[in-house]
């Protein structure tokens, strides 16, 4: 081993948790019962299964190679199929996809053919458990619609025999698959048919692990109380059959559900009634592992302290196996969060380096070369963080090398990220920032295109070890933003910026510097803004659970060709500065920035947040919402002008999206941004086609509810106006229909839908955007929709991914109060809609003016205004009468603004 020194600066954790796949593993299958009695080949294949269950699955692969030879040389083709569908599995577990293929399709073949392969009836269960084996395999390389295919069949010959568990597991996995589709509703509709059945059957262990595995689906994508009440009952049938295994796997599931919703008292309390009943050695471990995990959480050092020893000395004696090694791993991984939070004698450098070699050691002796690779990154991690940058790279590279060697994708992405990371502090440490900082540059750039490869795999995550997306994924793309803009690359090519007036105090006091003093270059503006977009995407695949969301339109073409008077500004906020980014109509990106800590900014946009809500502090309003103007706009708005730029189209990053830009403050002139621009939003590529309104029909489908309701154990007061504003839009559209309190319903919304083409879908209710899709809704007469299943209230079909309607309105909507990135939900919800354009409230105004923006609105649209300049125009409106932001700020138009 390597020498360690204790010494070094810590820096950001970049690897997550070993990916493993949600779907549930089909099982190693026994051979059927032989007619003359076990032979040596069945004792043979018996080995296998003791080596794939401990995890030896290299061994495990030799043994089958043996039994399934000899299988063929005596003309058993069942047991040989059989066999072939074990070897398949056992190669998965070791990412080694081609034979895994070539091992199931010999499998299903030779049962195909029909050749030596016993009667018709047990043929068909083998081909069935083989089908389940090859849909493993297709979702593994993010097939899922093969995987949901090859699952059906499956599931019908299961059907046939009448193999309620198996058929179980099946529906289970295709739920998961139709998840990473896009398609929740349906994968709900399976899921919560499988609740139904397993609740309707007699104790047993099978339906205590089938309520436990469809506890960890839910929890995985992101339905934490239903998963928690699932979890719940697998543990009541887990103890009425008594089987403590089952008990201890119950309970440490309901604790990593209790830990995702932040019940950190629940989680504790159900790790240790895992470990205090279990009879499994790893298990217990594991539920230590996590009461670990949360007791650094809470700082408690004395209690962390004395539980790591116990977990030190339980590891101590597990055999070696993949299991063994991934808790190597994990323990070394919680006692570098340990050394690093507390001040008390904790294990030293060595000793925690000591448990990552290990790891590799039996890896190596396993020849199991994915764990061997995530092992060795994480020992590259430690020395990394503890300054040993020569000995990182070496060990990363080797990692990177593995990982690549057997496409293991989702772990070659952390140290393509690690490696960048490391390359970066290297370049640091020379002062210029010059010797690798291409390098550096260059490692990002293919974490960042690896991570892009796997969208739709990373929805498949183990829900026990489900990366962090603000941890693992997030600062991937933030950092290599942070490198693209901060360091010159070779000939300088950017644009020249607007020659600022250094006697400009308010410039200075910013601390804004214009792009030729950096000398940035296309290329590397380009690429910062396709990440910072990318981003977005990211967040929102994160917040749905699922990669649904396909961009369809660039925003350079729609600002050269289709609205010249266009201009697109991204913000993005760094920890050390505020970088923002220009795109005018057919003219080369533009940046500037503000050096000024996140913290500062995040906290302005906080208090202007908060006083925004305060009819009587306008002036405080105008005065921080002053210093975001200087930050996003002053720098250009020569440029701005010149260009004769009419819209203002932002893609708003982090906390920025919780408040409306019409309201920043130019106080040179006086004039709030709305008095001067028509604005928009957009996550960047998210663009639907984009066409003007007026080259449509207007006509309108309204609903609304405007009684006090009581739903869903929520209490939502009346909304007076409602039935006037309906009514005013009528009078503006003409051609319309309307759905008032108890006609609108879930129902009869979807028949008026199917019914006529409806351009315009306005929705006057309550509603609420979170970060966390749970708490995403809107109000209807009995029940709040939630986002998952808003594309299901306003699309014919699932198949159906464009609606066809041009504008949805959400009037007396608000962000959730308290969370800082509520706004995602509004995103979440405009792109769930499958809509050309959003408009919504980020703050609910039980007032007249509410009314009164949106009939001035609609009669802009009717006059052939487009959408953004229309919603200027009826904010305008109710500026003039009400000067308080409160009451004419709080309208966002997200999407097409034409």
């Amino acid at each position: 081993m390597q020498d360690l020194i204790e010494q070094g600066e810590w820096g950001k954790q970049g690897s997550g948790q070993s990916r493993e796949l949600v779907a549930e593993s089909p099982t190693f299958y026994s051979l059927l019962p032989l007619k003359s009695g076990p032979s040596q080949r069945s004792s043979v294949v018996e080995q296998g299964k003791i080596l794939y269950d401990t995890g030896q699955f290299t061994e495990a692969v030799k043994v089958l190679q043996q039994a399934a030879a000899a299988f063929k040389a005596s003309r058993d083709g069942l047991q040989e199929a059989m066999t072939l569908s074990n070897l398949s599995l056992a190669y998965q577990q070791l990412g080694l996809w081609a034979e895994a293929e070539e091992a199931i399709a010999q499998s299903l073949k030779l049962l195909q053919s029909g050749e030596n392969t016993g009667t018709s009836g047990e043929r068909s269960q083998i081909i069935a458990q083989a089908l389940d084996v090859q849909g493993q395999l297709q979702l593994a390389q993010g097939q899922a619609e093969a995987a949901l295919t090859t699952w059906q069949k499956a599931a019908d010959i299961y059907q046939q025999i009448d193999d309620k568990a198996r058929l179980t597991r099946n529906r289970i996995n295709s739920a998961q698959a139709l998840q990473a589709l896009g398609l929740y509703l349906q994968a709900n509709k399976i899921l919560n048919e499988v609740q139904q059945t397993l609740t309707s059957l007699p104790d047993s262990l099978l339906v205590a692990t089938g309520l436990r595995s469809l506890g960890n689906v839910r929890r995985v994508v992101g339905d934490l109380n239903v998963s928690r009440l699932v979890l719940g009952k697998s543990l009541a049938v887990a103890k009425r059959v008594q089987s403590p295994k089952a008990i201890a796997e119950a309970q440490l599931s309901l604790g990593n559900t209790a830990r995702a919703q932040q019940d950190t008292e629940a989680a504790s309390e159900y790790y240790q009634q895992a470990a205090a009943v279990s009879v499994s050695s790893i298990t217990r471990i594991q539920a230590h592992l996590n009461l670990l995990s949360l007791l650094l959480e809470k700082k408690p050092e004395r209690d962390a302290l004395a539980l790591s020893s116990q977990i030190q000395s339980e590891i101590s004696n597990l055999p070696p196996s993949r299991t063994s090694v991934y808790t190597r791993i994990k323990f070394a991984q919680n006692l570098t969060q340990l050394k690093e939070k507390t001040s008390i004698d904790t294990p030293s450098w060595v000793n925690i380096a000591q448990q990552l070699s290990t790891a590799i050691e039996q890896a190596q002796s396993l020849q199991d070369r994915r764990a061997e690779s995530y092992a060795m990154g994480s020992l590259g991690e430690l020395y990394e963080k503890t300054g040993q940058f020569s000995d990182a790279q070496e060990l990363t590279e080797k990692a990177l090398f593995i990982a690549q060697s057997i496409n293991a994708s989702d772990i070659a992405y952390q140290w393509q990220w690690q490696l960048g990371r490391i390359l970066k502090k290297k370049g640091d440490i020379k002062g210029a920032f010059v010797g690798d900082v291409g390098a550096a540059i260059a490692s990002y750039n293919l974490a960042y295109k690896t991570l892009q490869s796997l969208r739709s795999d990373l929805v498949a995550i183990n829900p026990d070890v489900q990366f962090s997306f603000r941890e693992n994924i997030e600062p991937l793309y933030r950092e290599l933003v942070e490198l693209l803009l901060r360091s010159p690359q070779g000939n300088s090519a950017s644009v020249p910026f607007e020659k600022l007036d250094r006697r400009d105090t308010s410039l200075q006091k910013a601390g804004v510097s214009p792009s030729p003093q950096e000398g940035i270059n296309q290329d590397n503006l380009k690429l910062a803004r396709d990440v910072i977009e990318s981003l977005q995407l990211a967040e929102l695949d994160n917040f749905f659970r699922s990669a649904c969301l396909n961009p369809t339109q660039e925003l350079d073409p729609v600002v050269d060709k289709k609205d010249q008077r266009a201009a697109v500004i991204y913000p993005i906020i760094l920890p050390d500065r505020l970088d923002v980014i220009l795109k005018l109509p057919n003219q080369d990106l533009r940046h500037y920035k503000t050096v000024i800590a996140q913290n500062d900014v995040e906290k302005i946009i906080a208090e202007l947040r908060k006083n925004l809500l305060n009819v009587t502090e306008t002036v405080r309003v105008q005065q921080q919402s002053q210093q975001i103007y200087d930050w996003l706009i002053r720098p250009a708005q020569t440029e701005l002008v010149n260009s004769g730029i009419k819209t203002l189209v932002f893609v708003l990053d982090g906390e920025l999206r919780n408040i409306p830009m019409a309201v920043l403050y130019d106080k040179q002139q006086e004039k709030y941004l709305i008095e001067k621009y028509a604005i928009a939003l957009t996550p960047g590529l998210q663009l639907l086609d984009p066409k003007p309104l007026r080259q449509v029909q207007l006509n309108a489908l309204t609903a609304g509810v405007s009684e006090k309701r009581p739903v869903e154990g929520k209490e939502f007061p009346e909304l007076e106006n409602v039935p006037r504003e309906l009514k005013e839009i009528k009078s503006e559209v003409g051609k319309s229909e309307e759905l008032l309190n108890q006609q609108f319903t879930q129902t009869n919304l979807q028949n008026k839908l199917q019914t006529v083409p409806f351009t315009v879908v306005h929705l006057a209710t309550h509603g609420e955007f979170s970060s966390d899709a749970e708490k995403t809704f809107i109000l209807t007469w009995d029940k709040l929709v939630k986002v998952k299943e808003f594309d299901n209230l306003l699309r014919v079909s699932d198949k159906n991914r464009f609606s066809g309607i041009e504008l949805l309105v959400l009037s007396a909507c608000q962000t959730a109060e308290g969370d800082k990135r509520a706004a995602l939900g509004l995103a979440g919800i405009a792109m769930r809609a499958g809509v050309r354009s959003t408009l919504a409230t980020l703050w609910s105004i039980d007032d007249r003016s509410t009314t009164d923006v949106m009939s001035e609105f609609y009669r802009q649209l009717k006059a052939g205004v487009n959408k953004a300049e229309a919603l200027q125009r009826g904010q305008l409106a109710v500026f003039a009468k009400e000067k308080a932001p409160y009451f004419w700020a709080p309208y966002v138009l997200v999407g097409n603004w034409l």
